[in-house]
């Protein structure tokens, strides 16, 4: 496919700042976490250093993307969002405070199950550039009632607009909707879409029940719930980092496994929306492999990572439009987004890992390659251990080849670097509770670009994920915000 092609659909998809500005998980709708970084090659990203002038100081623990805010007219902004229920705008050059926002309490007690405390907002947010307006999901206690609540904040100066938070659960139990957000969680990014708001939720660690996979439509114009959709069987939570994902026109979210289910109930899937989020039983429309019970008995959710739609090129010059998931039980799934195929439709399986893949991928996109990279804690075919990079083909024997394995410790989520959108691929992810070093890998080869400057970072949560902005590149942990320089070749 053509890095073009997706760097119009975040344009239209995220507003007029997209290009500059960092407004969603993994920088648009695909998920793809492609950043254009001028001067960044390889012989660059060895001069890369902890920018020692920064102090980004937050209060709490952080697993939510960082986002960077460039408005037409103001001054730039690191936007962070903690599980204390705070929000913060920090200056991108010095880390100095422009506002912060503290919402209701988060919760530290009286959930099923969970390893998160406390627990507030723990999905990445997301910029509506047109308007200005910053939206996320958090996990609140007010005056013992725990419930999700949807807010929309002015970036202007981080406070509450009129007519929100909306209540999640009050909103889909008045219309008949079972949700109860003692037992449901959200860690999955929020996106905005043709003027919508989606956000997924699903269980949470311990899968206590009863919860089921949740996308809800939200209109930002009235604060109200639109759509909605939801497994059919208990459990199927959505909980991938980017949750959902977009190629434009429809949506695509995967599931995990469903808790004793008779039968098929939307467990263990990829699956294709379209706003409004109408159900649809058509074979075309969502995928689940033939083995999806083996799975559930197992808990190896298919919806380890997000689905990312991909457009692969062929010999004729058309597209092949494929869209490609990760699972716990360690393979990789290419599926025909346009016909998905049904319960054990046709798809490419490849097994990529003797162990779990649960972290966001990435993907390298020219006229004439699709390359995907993801943590990878045992790789199969190649040597190495911790992340792995595979390409993409529209058709043959090898639809799915590997391409190289390194050395890596932790659970950080990767992105991709270029310096002009195609030349001098970059793949950069931190040791989130491993070695806590920012790592970069040349994208062509896993050649070692840089390996951490010998600087441990403090306080990063299991599947973090960096950003590239403003010439640096960003990382948030507990209490504190990263940047990196550069000298340019």
């Amino acid at each position: 496919m053509t890095t073009k092609w997706f760097a119009l659909l975040g344009m239209m998809a995220a507003g007029p700042a997209a290009a500059q500005g960092v407004v969603t998980y993994h920088n648009g709708p695909t998920r793809h976490g492609d950043y254009t970084v001028p001067g960044l090659t390889a012989a660059a990203a060895a001069s890369m250093k902890l920018d020692t002038s920064f102090n980004g100081v937050v209060s709490g623990h952080v697993y939510a993307q960082p986002l960077y805010w460039h408005p037409k007219n103001g001054a730039d902004s690191i936007i962070v969002a903690t599980e204390s229920n705070t929000v913060y705008a920090l200056d991108p050059t010095t880390g100095a405070m422009q506002w912060q926002q503290t919402l209701l309490s988060p919760v530290t007690s009286g959930l099923g199950c969970g390893n998160i405390n406390p627990e507030g907002i723990t999905g990445t947010p997301a910029i509506d550039a047109a308007t200005g307006t910053l939206y996320l999901d958090a996990m609140t206690n007010n005056a013992g009632n725990l419930h999700q609540m949807m807010y929309a904040l002015s970036l202007t100066n981080g406070a509450v607009l009129s007519g929100w938070p909306l209540d999640i659960q009050a909103a889909l139990n008045g219309v008949g909707i079972e949700f109860n957000s003692k037992y449901v969680g959200e860690r999955s990014a929020v996106l905005t879409f043709h003027g919508k708001l989606y956000a997924v939720y699903g269980g949470r660690y311990g899968d206590c029940t009863p919860y089921n996979g949740t996308v809800v439509e939200v209109d930002p114009t009235s604060a109200s719930v639109t759509g909605t959709w939801q497994t059919r069987a208990t459990g199927g939570g959505i909980w991938a980092q980017g949750g959902i994902a977009s190629d434009g026109g429809s949506l695509f979210v995967t599931t995990g496994n469903t808790i004793n289910a008779d039968g098929y109930g939307d467990g263990e899937s990829v699956v294709k929306l379209k706003p409004g989020l109408a159900r649809s039983d058509s074979n075309a429309d969502f995928y689940a492999p033939s083995n999806w019970q083996s799975l559930d008995g197992q808990d190896l959710d298919l919806g380890g990572t997000e689905a990312l739609p991909v457009n692969l090129a062929r010999a004729d010059g058309k597209m092949s439009k494929r869209v490609i998931a990760f699972g716990k039980d360690g393979n990789g799934y290419l599926i025909d987004r346009g016909n998905m195929g049904g319960i054990g439709g046709k798809a490419t399986i490849v097994q990529l890992a003797n162990g779990q893949i649960k972290t966001g991928p990435a993907v390298y996109s020219t006229a004439k390659e699709d390359m995907v990279a993801f943590t990878n804690p045992s790789p199969v075919g190649c040597s190495g251990a911790g992340i792995m990079m595979i390409s993409l083909k529209p058709k043959g024997k090898s639809p799915i080849t590997v391409d190289w394995c390194a050395a890596y410790s932790g659970d950080g989520s990767p992105i991709i670097t270029t310096s002009d959108g195609t030349s001098d691929p970059i793949v950069w992810v931190v040791g989130a509770e491993g070695d806590n070093l920012l790592h970069g890998f040349d994208a062509k080869t896993g050649a070692v670009v840089f390996n951490g400057g010998g600087t441990a970072l403090s306080g990063l949560r299991h599947f973090q994920t960096l950003i590239a902005a403003g010439g640096k590149l960003y990382v948030a942990g507990d209490n504190a915000v990263y940047a990196f320089t550069f000298t340019k070749g």
